[in-house]
């Protein structure tokens, strides 16, 4: 439950505060779409039924006093005639937008053709089958498949452990109220730029009875959320520097809004969660929901502003297509053969030789895309010094940060309990997920099957732990320079620590013969070995302030 103490509201109400456009008298959405999310298949027909005549009436233009569609209610159709897994309520939304249509009712048009800018609809959006089931139970339990869960299906084993760890996170009983959950998700999101998410836990706030002002500005949000700014941006962009003295300033009692230390774990986690889920954003270039500012219009198609796919054979990208793919399957059985000659070596190096290959590691030079532009008002409003961003280490010899050994302070051994003690099951939960994502495997790689891929699974892992300064004394990072070829080193490094700079360019650019799927796998293992990073550097902090 919520804590009682003055500087932290008591947990609220799913229920909104005020009445929401959706609301509104003669709104044909509200009862029917709710009970559209029943699990029993009579209930679910009897909703559509009654949205598809409430819908009808509404659009009974000339009927003294009859009530207007609103905006509202026209993206939730649109909605759910994207991605509701269940076909049925899928082409009544997509048949009752027609009809509107029809009716000389402006209808709003989705501007992406599928969630992601870089991977073909076609690839997620499949009939049916046992792969849905996962995304027919999140529809009916969160009564939307957002673009995340849709992507994130091609791997149902991880995304189960997600939607878990999710739920948990926002929706289950702890220390902090959900709208407050809800706003630290969106303060996280903001530092790297993700409209994407700052709209998504907007609305979750608002749901949650959040006063909606706070979203204008940080500064209308209480002392106790401010007081977590250096955090935010530490953990956002160098949780390395993060120490006892910040944990400290929180929760000590002359804090001027003071955090328990149950209260300021969950912060951590959902910081740190919120954080690496804009790694797989940008990572995966996922498009704006439907129901998102920048996800629909009311503009008709035009010919000129239809965007070329980077898969069209007339792309620039691909005027050279025969021999990329030439190319591609060169490298795949490159890397097959490096795999395999790693598996087998024998050499021991000694312990100096491994500490000088990580310090190579870390110190390479490995440009990022070109920064963007100035992010949109209503992420920039809520975010304080937006200058801070990730800093590469020192070479070795200048004022590099001290490295973290991962035997002096690791997951399994020291921050797991701590997190578990602190925030009961959430170790345990984060933990299965860091499993699944270090152990997926399909025994493939690009068009060969019965692959082991375990060592480049693990040279992802910890090449991204070095980017974040963490060294694991028995692993020999010359596997890293010998697996990971620079595409995709400037890939992981770009979505790892400057993810609002990934572009389609840089996600094309890396194992150009691999299915997508493999990509959003590679992704995935970025997005928790960022989170794990980050989460240590924060829990040694916390250990220590404990002492």
């Amino acid at each position: 439950m919520a804590s009682n103490g003055e500087n932290t509201p008591g947990q609220v109400s799913g229920s909104r505060r005020h009445k929401s456009e959706s609301e509104s008298d003669g709104d044909p959405t509200v009862k029917s779409l709710a009970r559209l999310c029943s699990r029993d298949v009579e209930e679910r027909a009897a909703a559509l039924e009654e949205l598809s005549q409430g819908v009808l009436l509404c659009l009974e233009l000339n009927r003294p006093g009859s009530a207007r569609l609103s905006k509202q209610t026209l993206l939730q159709l649109l909605r759910l005639s994207r991605s509701c897994p269940l076909q049925e309520v899928r082409e009544r939304a997509t048949e009752l937008l027609r009809t509107a249509q029809e009716q000389g009712v402006e209808v709003p048009r989705a501007l992406a053709s599928g969630p992601s800018a870089f991977i073909p609809a076609k690839e997620m959006l499949k009939d049916p089958g046992p792969d849905q089931d996962i995304l027919i139970e999140s529809f009916l339990s969160l009564g939307r498949v957002d673009h995340i869960t849709m992507v994130m299906a091609l791997h149902p084993a991880y995304l189960s452990c997600f939607l878990r760890t999710q739920h948990a996170l926002l929706e289950m009983d702890g220390p902090l109220p959900c709208h407050w959950r809800h706003y630290i998700a969106v303060m996280a999101a903001a530092r790297h730029h993700c409209s994407y998410l700052v709209q998504q836990h907007s609305a979750g706030f608002l749901e949650a009875g959040g006063e909606e002002s706070w979203l204008s500005g940080l500064e209308h949000a209480p002392t106790k959320l401010r007081s977590l700014q250096t955090l935010n941006k530490l953990l956002a962009h160098r949780p390395w520097l993060i120490t006892q003295q910040h944990i400290q300033e929180l929760v000590c009692p002359g804090a001027e809004a003071r955090w328990s230390l149950a209260e300021l774990i969950h912060v951590v986690v959902l910081m740190a969660q919120a954080h690496s889920l804009c790694s797989f954003v940008w990572g995966c270039g996922l498009n704006p929901e439907p129901d998102h500012i920048g996800g629909y219009t009311y503009q008709l198609p035009s010919p000129s502003h239809i965007p070329r796919s980077p898969h069209s054979p007339h792309s620039p990208a691909h005027e050279d297509g025969r021999q990329e793919l030439v190319d591609g399957a060169m490298e795949v059985e490159v890397l097959m053969q490096r795999m395999v000659e790693l598996q087998q070596q024998e050499e021991e190096c000694t312990q100096e030789e491994m500490v000088t290959r990580f310090e190579r590691e870390r110190s390479e030079s490995i440009p990022t895309a070109v920064v963007r532009g100035a992010p949109p008002d209503l992420v920039l409003r809520l975010v304080q010094d937006p200058e801070f961003r990730y800093e590469d280490f020192a070479p070795k010899g200048e004022q590099a940060p001290p490295t973290m050994r991962a035997q002096d302070y690791s997951w399994e051994d020291h921050g797991f309990s701590l997190l578990n003690r602190l925030l009961p099951d959430m170790g345990q939960l984060l933990d299965e997920k860091f499993q699944v994502v270090s152990n997926l495997t399909y025994h493939r790689m690009a068009m060969h099957e019965g692959v082991d891929t375990h060592t480049l699974r693990k040279a992802l892992w910890n090449y991204i732990h070095c980017l974040y300064g963490i060294r694991y004394d028995d692993y020999d990072y010359g596997s890293v320079n010998v697996l990971l070829e620079r595409s995709l080193k400037v890939f992981v490094k770009t979505m790892a620590c400057h993810p609002e700079q990934t572009t389609a360019r840089v996600y094309h650019a890396f194992w150009r013969h691999f299915r997508h799927s493999e990509k959003v796998h590679a992704n995935l293992i970025v997005m928790e070995a960022r989170l794990q990073a980050a989460l240590l550097y924060t829990l040694r902090a916390i250990t220590h302030y404990m002492r």
